[in-house]
């Protein structure tokens, strides 16, 4: 008997299996196999189905329980599928109430047999109007905690699906928070990541409409004893001047922003219906490097969006160097059902697919530059387990022996290999 929960996709996702996991388990169930969908991508939703098929083949007699994005996105295209016994929304996943209820069902086994319709437990994300604190407790790795902040997005990029999957913008209380903080800093996490759908956006909701950099000055205000604070990824055209501030004099904020920039040519940006266009990107960057010289940049870009000439394409591959970016997370244009962007021209899958091997090309060049210009220069190295650790702008670091993790190291390497720095 076994409880099993795979999650696809974000950070917040990851979050939320965890909590997941623990309000099954609080329940009582002990035999059930739980997947987390995502839906940001084509292939993230084909991956979930294909898990879902490989648990049920595996155990026959254990329930398949479906959750996620792509869940409360389709529920009827998941509920179809023989092997699933129940698809629960996102918003109904973290209700414990909705586990209780399923480890008192004594129909589950024959669920699947049922109309798709009565599989069905999916309400309006729409009409979530409040965010709830997400008892996440410690991360897998014993050295980091996850907070969640904010959930849901107010913007309506041309590409994206996610908001119908979480709904509108909704924030956590800065006490809140603040509690969830001391909570893992008192179990022994040596750094808090604040996780979120669209981060930048924190508090437009609540009363007083707080921002993200006064949440953050929240934190590090009230635990002192705090070590390390990290942000997910964030959009830079909403970083308020108390994040900036922050940025440039918090050394426990942690020198490293994950930027979501998509595209680097302002006539895609705007068929995106993006917020920012490619000289904000550039001078962003710049900016930050001049208040935090230390700092590392990521990006999310996407390859072959629709209209994409090589021009345009050529744009984005040169924002690498001209951002400065060390972490690329480069995804190939998917069509998501019912966004505008699926109704424009699509490139040939070829296309797409080329592009996309050429960013990654120039990603993965970016990044052994990246290694190669701390080699032999000291670094603050967060340890996790197998013997590896996160430098405090992220960057990979693995030991050539055995060490604890949940310790802060003094690290020189002296070599790197394609992913991380090698210290001895």
């Amino acid at each position: 008997m076994t409880l099993e929960v795979v999650t696809f996709g974000c950070r917040l996702n990851i979050v939320e299996g965890e909590a997941i996991r623990r309000q099954a388990e609080a329940a009582g169930i002990t035999d059930m196999a739980i997947v987390n969908s995502c839906a940001v991508t084509a292939e993230a939703t084909r991956q979930a189905r294909q898990a879902i098929r490989r648990l049920r083949r595996e155990r026959p007699d254990r329930p398949v329980i479906v959750t996620g994005c792509a869940a409360q996105i389709e529920p009827g295209r998941f509920a179809e599928m023989p092997e699933t016994a129940r698809v629960i929304g996102n918003a109904e996943k973290m209700q414990g109430a909705t586990w209780t209820a399923l480890a008192r069902s004594n129909s589950l086994a024959a669920a699947t047999d049922g109309p798709a319709a009565e599989k069905i437990a999916v309400g309006d994300i729409m009409a979530q109007t409040m965010l709830g604190a997400v008892q996440n407790g410690r991360s897998t790795t014993q050295t980091r905690g996850f907070v969640q902040v904010q959930n849901g997005c107010d913007h309506r990029c041309t590409f994206c699906v996610i908001p119908f999957g979480r709904g509108n913008s909704r924030s956590l209380a800065i006490d809140s928070v603040v509690a969830q903080c001391r909570t893992l800093s008192e179990a022994g996490a040596r750094e808090i990541v604040l996780t979120g759908v669209d981060l930048t956006s924190y508090g437009r909701d609540l009363d007083g409409a707080p921002t993200l950099g006064r949440l953050v000055r929240a934190i590090l205000c009230a635990l002192p004893e705090l070590p390390r604070l990290r942000l997910s990824s964030i959009d830079a055209v909403e970083v308020d001047d108390d994040l900036r501030e922050a940025i440039a004099t918090e050394s426990r904020l942690m020198p490293h922003l994950h930027l979501s920039l998509q595209a680097g040519d302002d006539l895609i940006l705007k068929r995106m219906k993006r917020r920012h266009g490619r000289d904000d990107a550039i001078r962003f960057c710049a900016e930050m490097r001049a208040l935090r010289p230390d700092i590392a940049f990521g990006a999310d870009l996407i390859a072959g969006f629709p209209t994409e000439d090589e021009a345009m394409f050529r744009r984005s591959l040169d924002l690498i160097a001209e951002c400065g970016l060390s972490f690329v997370h480069v995804f190939p244009y998917s069509a998501r059902p019912g966004t505008p962007a699926a109704r424009m021209p699509q490139l040939q899958g070829e296309i797409v697919s080329e592009r996309a091997g050429r960013l990654r090309e120039a990603a993965a060049a970016a990044h052994a530059a990246h290694l190669g210009a701390r080699l032999g220069k000291p670094l603050s190295v967060l340890t996790e387990r197998g013997n590896t650790g996160r430098a405090e702008d992220f960057t990979l670091v693995r030991f050539g022996r055995d060490i604890a993790a949940g310790e802060i190291v003094q690290v020189l390497a002296g070599a790197a290999d394609r992913r991380a720095l090698l210290a001895a």
